[in-house]
């Protein structure tokens, strides 16, 4: 058990494979591109504030996150100059919070940017915010094929203290083998940019690309990309071709065993008695559970490794516990670590198996279990 974990079960969070992944992703999209760094949802459940010293000591001083608390949350931690992008909708009421942290909007209609632009020119600042457009996500941003967009944009550009930084859209399958309609979304993109500037509306930056585009689609990387799931050393999807970069995990979930117990053949484990020993068994109870991360579906299918041997799941996963079966371990006492998710000697459990396993994605795993264990950052 680490000394500074709390309890014993932990994320464990590797810096030094952090900060290697970021190295290799500024590699990738070369010189002069500005990298936002995506750190919403506590940074995947890797911890926003560690996440961000390190892109800010590797000279990335731009961040993105999804809500205003978590852009607040840089703010009071010492983030005083880097831009943080709110990549939600900031709606009216909640304005007075992207004023006095001085944070970057997204913004799609001009009633929300004159509401921001207001309020900016109240305290006497300028707020730079980004125009989203919906170029076949189906969320926020303009409607591209609507005219009265270029309209409402034109408006905007000459609100007083509102300054436009940059066009931003998402790409919706650029993870997938097919890039047929990443292909469409990126066009539909440079289409309305082109309108905009026939329009007299200057576009000091766009930003479309994601970790799939960032390794695949290098048409999309224009000004700025905006880098998620790979800071993390975790892959977009099954889909993406692997040799456009090298990536190394950055967390791994551990615990200790807390009890053993000898359980003979015939008895049953658990909630719903879904798992009976079909030997003399030594059952291992670990304290980590659904709540901490480790899904319920997992359940019976899933496996951990001990002392460099893969044990199973026995039974249900508990809320905060859970039994494993380690008879055939070599010699498991207490206290000794379990992996739940990373490597032990030969082996490795990665979020893509336990999202495999659970019908899930390993954007979902990071974040369930970054949520209620303790990060213990080593280098």
């Amino acid at each position: 058990m680490y000394k500074d974990a709390i309890r014993a079960a932990w994320a464990e969070i590797n810096i030094t494979n952090l900060d290697y992944n970021i190295k290799q992703i500024k590699d990738k999209v070369g010189p002069g591109k500005k990298i936002t760094g995506i750190i919403k949802a506590d940074a995947y459940g890797h911890g926003a504030i560690k996440v961000a010293t390190v892109l800010r000591a590797n000279g990335i001083e731009s961040f993105g996150v999804a809500t205003l608390s978590e852009a607040v949350r840089l703010r009071k931690a010492g983030f005083i100059l880097e831009e943080i992008t709110v990549l939600g909708l900031t709606p009216d009421p909640y304005i007075d919070t992207i004023i006095e942290y001085r944070l970057t909007p997204v913004v799609c209609d001009y009633e929300n940017a004159e509401a921001i632009s207001r309020a900016a020119a109240k305290a006497n600042i300028i707020i730079n915010g980004y125009l989203a457009i919906d170029t076949g996500m189906g969320r926020i941003g303009y409607d591209t094929d609507n005219s009265s967009s270029i309209d409402d944009i034109r408006m905007i550009m000459n609100l007083p203290n509102f300054r436009i930084a940059g066009l931003f859209s998402h790409f919706a399958a650029a993870d997938s083998l097919d890039k047929t309609y990443t292909t469409v979304q990126e066009q539909r993109f440079m289409v309305f940019y082109k309108k905009l500037l026939n329009a007299g509306i200057p576009i000091p930056c766009r930003t479309l690309a994601n970790s799939a585009a960032i390794m695949e689609v290098a048409s999309s990387h224009y000004e700025m990309v905006r880098p998620g799931i790979i800071m993390y050393g975790c892959y977009p999807s099954a889909e993406v071709d692997r040799s456009q970069i090298d990536l190394r995990p950055v967390m791994s979930i551990k615990a200790n065993i807390v009890q053993l117990k000898k359980v003979p053949a015939g008895n049953s484990i658990s909630y719903g008695r879904k798992f009976t020993t079909r030997q003399d068994s030594l059952i291992a109870t670990i304290p980590i559970g659904y709540s901490d991360g480790l899904p319920r579906p997992y359940s019976t299918k899933g496996k951990v490794i001990v002392n460099g041997v893969f044990a199973p799941i026995a039974g249900t996963i508990c809320m905060d516990q859970c039994m494993i079966d380690v008879t055939h371990v070599p010699y498991p006492r207490l206290s000794d670590e379990v992996t739940i998710m990373g490597k032990d000697g030969i082996y490795e459990i990665s979020a893509e198996d336990i999202a495999k396993a659970t019908n899930t994605i390993n954007y979902e795993v990071l974040c369930a279990f970054g949520q209620r264990l303790p990060k213990v950052y080593v280098y």
